[in-house]
């Protein structure tokens, strides 16, 4: 089995309550961790090699919505990555 390790340094959350960015980095974590884990998601990441900056689209939410955007960012990472 191969091990699969991104760091994220930095995640630009402007104009944010505090709840939800707790909401919306738990929601990053927990879908990063799925979509990881999908077959063939280590192969892709292997065939792209080392990034240093991973640009994702920009994600709009409304208060409250901190786990769904969390989720969708984890989503726009991963395809960044896959480029």
């Amino acid at each position: 089995m191969k091990r699969v390790v991104l760091h994220v340094d930095r995640l630009g959350l402007n104009g944010i309550d505090r709840t939800d960015a707790q909401a919306l980095s738990a929601g990053l974590q927990v879908e990063l961790q799925r979509l990881l884990s999908l077959p063939g998601a280590t192969t892709t990441l292997l065939a792209t090699g080392d990034q240093a900056r991973v640009r994702a689209a920009p994600v709009t939410m409304a208060p409250g919505d901190g786990l769904l955007a969390g989720r969708a960012i984890a989503g726009h990472i991963v395809k960044g990555v896959a480029r």
